[in-house]
């Protein structure tokens, strides 16, 4: 009984942050509620052993990451747009500020856009974005690379007052 009082803590201490994690790897509020969702799910089957670890929101950001990486290898054909929600979800979401770029960032390719989300938002390394993805560390960096060009061509104006601080 204890341990599920725990996990009811940390889902309603956590779901916020996940959700903005979810929402930064889609760039879909629906996506990024799923993924939360799916995650907790699998987070209770193994939270005995996760809560030992103290270390539960990376084990769930781990499962949202693995899961999006295999959403986005069966709609690899598949080419989703970024549309603004209808409800307003200020909380969860980047602020007004921040809209264009993470509109702009939704128009990148899954991987891409993935790997830039793990490098900047969650601040891995190329060897643990490339362990996490499954992919070597050169394509990692060839990802990040791409989407940045991307990124400052498409929004010149945002990147130059961006690129000391956060890309």
């Amino acid at each position: 009984m204890e341990d599920d009082s725990r996990f009811v803590e940390f889902v309603a201490e956590r779901t916020d942050a996940l959700l903005r994690y979810g929402y930064a790897l889609s760039g879909n509020t629906h996506d990024a509620a799923d993924l939360t969702q799916e995650a907790f799910i699998r987070l209770h089957r193994a939270w005995s052993r996760v809560r030992r670890k103290e270390d539960p929101e990376s084990y769930t950001k781990m499962i949202m990451a693995r899961l999006h990486i295999s959403i986005w290898r069966r709609r690899r054909r598949e080419q989703l747009t970024c549309v603004v929600p209808e409800i307003s979800l200020e909380d969860v979401l980047p602020s007004e500020a921040d809209q264009e770029l993470w509109q702009t960032l939704c128009l990148l390719p899954r991987k891409q856009r993935t790997v830039l989300v793990l490098r900047f938002y969650e601040q891995l390394t190329d060897a643990e974005i490339s362990a996490l993805l499954g992919i070597s560390q050169g394509t990692v960096r060839s990802h990040a690379s791409l989407g940045l060009s991307r990124l400052r061509s498409a929004m010149p104006h945002l990147m130059s007052t961006r690129r000391r601080t956060t890309l």
